[in-house]
């Protein structure tokens, strides 16, 4: 598909956003009703017709007019229904206008506040699926923001967003929502969105303030008495012009900011003139309102902020992304820094715009990142990992020879010669039973993993750069940094705080094979004599010590051995030998250990165990690839 729409319903005003991958990855606002940003609002007129929008707010002979439903969605059953005949509207509009064409193959992203849980979610989607939108798909506001915030040429914060812990504050007309961010991951902080802290309150305080001063105020909260609708389209309009005025602050403090509305319920128009200036900009922030508990804005907004700090339990951010209309004002930002004083804060230059256009984002987005892990599992089922695999495991081998032969020797066939010397075990023909357990034993151990990882890690180093041959096209295609897909990148410790832990990627004890290959080999080199190749040209000293006549010592050495493997020797005789000759041993025999335990690996189980090992590790290193897809957050790339 190449055309994707944003769909931010508001409370108070909605606006739409669609974006044609084909012409821009700037999204643009649609015109509803001839306006980019519309009130939320609709009518019923006798005949029947639906009508939305401003005009939805006097309609004189409207049957039935609702307002204001998004925030009673999660307490009244009858939103829903409102919020359907408005989203139908809606619709209607874009289809009437041509912006949206019927069986076109696309998407919708609605906006949802943060806080709303799963349910909730798929209920709201419901409405629209059943309204007849396209496919729709519901994600929160503030995660919308945030993409704008790093998709957008007019924001230079995209390094930040992906890089450091960010908070997003999306102050909406009644609710605020915070979300936090790290790593580009969101942690939703469900503060403001509990206490409906919004814009809404400071619109209120500006009508209440302006009806007040009016000289036609009996008649006005006559009007809103009987009218709801026509109070609401007032508050709509104290709403932009206290927007207007906190545009540009300084500006205003010298002219006059006011909005001349005229009501027109029954008869002649009643006139009512909003002011903003700046004894009423600070009555806004600083007056006690009676559904806040008697609280002000900026006391309910910064009880809000302690909170969500109080329940961010990583990183505090670094940077705040501010959005809705309301950001604009400069206290608000100055609040925010309050709380995080090492935070820089920044907004949009439209911030009323920056969910619609980061829901139609997050849609392109979204589908690149189906299109991209789709690439990714068409790598991991053809036999290229097997190919890059396959040439390399006699390396492999090699390393593990390298690093494992020596701590054998010492640590598992050592201390079991070390036994028998001293008299712990019986006879000689008991010692292979015990150094097959030994070894077995010490191999799959958490020393001998350990030792492993690091040169399987230098091995799979080059198989990670012969992988980014195929992998760097893929994510070149989608737009994303190609580090995405660099196993490379995951391999060393200090790697371990991006997305996945290094010593999941690759798990040296699914390398069963190769791992019992070992055991099974390093046993018939070292057993399969009751220890002898450990005891050797020790062996004389042994059988001397044991000798009560020259007539036994006549039978001649190879049949005294084979003897002395059934008996049971006294302790003093073991101990003719010191034992720092088996210590020494080992430096002898080493090198010949680790020439047949690799001539083993590479020639007489060749068949046995490389198309095996290479299954294996050609099966790990594609579920790293699909681990790695999975996390990739396309949207703050």
């Amino acid at each position: 598909m190449d055309r994707f729409y944003g769909f931010d319903l508001g409370d108070a005003e909605s606006a739409v956003s669609r974006l044609d991958k084909t012409i821009s990855r700037e999204p643009e606002m649609l015109d509803i009703c001839r306006e980019k940003s519309i009130i939320t609002a609709y009518a019923l007129l006798p005949e029947g017709k639906l009508i939305i929008g401003e005009s939805a707010c006097y309609a004189p002979d409207a049957a039935e007019r609702k307002i204001r439903f998004k925030s009673r969605f999660l307490t009244d059953p009858a939103a829903s229904k409102d919020i359907r005949s408005f989203a139908a509207g809606v619709l209607g509009e874009l289809y009437l206008s041509g912006e949206l064409i019927k069986g076109e193959d696309t998407c919708v992203y609605v906006g949802c506040p943060a806080g709303w849980d799963r349910q909730a979610r798929e209920e709201y989607r419901e409405i629209f699926e059943k309204t007849g939108y396209p496919p729709v798909r519901i994600i929160s506001e503030s995660r919308a923001a945030l993409v704008y915030a790093c998709q957008s040429r007019h924001l230079q914060v995209g390094y930040d967003i992906l890089s450091k812990p960010v908070l997003v504050i999306d102050i909406g007309s009644s609710t605020t929502d915070f979300a936090y961010i790290c790593g580009g991951r969101e942690v939703e902080l469900r503060t403001g969105g509990e206490v409906f802290l919004g814009g809404g309150i400071m619109d209120e305080i500006l009508l209440e303030e302006s009806v007040r001063r009016s000289k036609n105020e009996k008649k006005i909260r006559e009007i809103f008495e009987k009218s709801s609708a026509w109070k609401s389209y007032c508050e709509f309009a104290a709403r932009r012009l206290k927007e207007k005025y906190f545009s540009d602050e300084d500006y205003w403090q010298e002219h006059e900011c006011s909005e001349l509305v005229s009501i027109r319920y029954t008869g002649s128009p009643v006139k009512l003139r909003l002011v903003m200036n700046p004894e009423t900009a600070a009555a806004l922030t600083n007056k006690g309102v009676e559904r806040l508990g008697g609280r002000s804005f900026k006391e309910e907004f910064e009880a809000s902020l302690k909170q969500a700090k109080s329940g961010i339990t990583e990183k505090h951010p670094e940077l705040i992304f501010l959005t809705g209309g309301v950001s604009r004002l400069p206290a608000i930002r100055q609040w925010c820094r309050d709380v995080f004083p090492d935070a820089v804060v920044v907004t949009g230059s439209e911030p009323e715009f920056s969910v619609a256009r980061g829901l139609s984002l997050c849609a392109l987005i979204d589908d690149e990142l189906r299109e991209f892990r789709k690439e990714v599992e068409d790598l991991r089922a053809s036999s290229t990992v097997e190919q890059i695999v396959a040439p390399r495991i006699g390396e492999l081998y090699q390393a593990a020879v390298d690093v494992l032969v020596d701590p054998i020797l010492k640590n598992a066939a050592l201390p079991v010669i070390e036994r028998w010397r001293n008299g712990e075990i019986d006879r000689l023909s008991e010692i292979d039973g015990y150094m097959q357990k030994e070894i077995d034993a010490y191999i799959h151990s958490a020393e001998a993993k350990e030792l492993l990882t690091k040169p399987i890690a230098a091995w799979l180093r080059p198989v990670a750069y012969a992988l980014e041959e195929y992998t760097m096209p893929i994510c070149i295609r989608h737009n994303i940094p190609y580090s995405a897909l660099n196993l490379t990148s995951y391999l060393a410790a200090s790697d371990i705080d991006i997305k996945v832990d290094s010593k999941d990627i690759f798990a040296v004890e699914e390398i069963t094979w190769m791992i019992d290959t070992i055991v099974s080999v390093m046993i018939g080199l070292l057993c399969g004599g009751s220890g002898i190749a450990m005891i050797a040209q020790g062996l004389p000293g042994v059988i001397a010590g044991a000798v009560i006549s020259l007539l036994v010592l006549a039978l001649g050495q190879e049949k005294m051995q084979s003897a002395l493997m059934k008996v049971s020797i006294p302790r003093i005789a073991r101990k003719a030998v010191p034992s720092g000759y088996y210590t020494s041993r080992l430096d002898k025999i080493s090198r010949e250990v680790r020439k047949n335990l690799l001539e083993s690996l590479k020639e007489e189980k060749n068949e046995e165990i490389t198309d095996r090992l290479v299954r294996e590790i050609s099966e790990q290193i594609e579920t790293c690839l699909a681990k790695m897809a999975e996390i990739v957050e396309i949207p703050l790339g």
